[in-house]
């Protein structure tokens, strides 16, 4: 599980660089149909780019929750013990499941609506777009699960936390 886990992960940061580096052409075609004559004006780019961008966050959050380095608000006191911490850290966990059930629930029934639209100017059918929540909202369950296993373990003083 864990193997495949790192392979999908692997492969999100593979997508994501992509999606990076395919955002620049619509943007550099819009800047050089905008300020010079060279081409002509081009509606579609500022759509396509804000497609990519709602791709590149939603990704980019996939690749947050398994690294940890999603923003984080302190509410709980600072554990004094190894054992706090886990037990803190599992109730995080859990709460960021319950939003992420949420995302992958009303998500699909977004990318379901959106399956009936299509983009004005590019054409593009929104569905390729709204997937991206429910998407992001079964990854986030996914790497989820380890890391409240990987709590468990430590509350229990079992097996060794895995490692993220």
């Amino acid at each position: 599980m864990r193997g495949s886990l790192d392979a999908y992960f692997r492969l999100l940061k593979v997508v994501l660089t992509a999606l990076m580096l395919f955002m620049v052409v619509p943007v550099v075609l819009q800047i050089l149909s905008r300020y010079s004559g060279i081409i002509p004006r081009y509606i579609w780019t500022e759509e396509v780019a804000r497609f990519c961008f709602v791709w590149i966050v939603m990704i980019g959050s996939m690749i947050a929750v398994r690294e940890e380095s999603h923003f984080k608000v302190d509410l709980l006191p600072e554990p004094d013990t190894d054992r706090q911490a886990a037990v803190s850290s599992l109730v995080v966990h859990v709460l960021m499941m319950l939003v992420a059930v949420v995302f992958a629930l009303y998500g699909y029934q977004f990318a379901r609506f959106g399956y009936r639209q299509t983009s004005e100017m590019s054409g593009i059918n929104m569905a390729s777009i709204y997937v991206s929540f429910p998407l992001a909202g079964v990854t986030w369950a996914m790497f989820l699960c380890e890391r409240i296993l990987s709590d468990i373990r430590q509350i229990t003083g079992g097996l060794h936390a895995v490692e993220g």
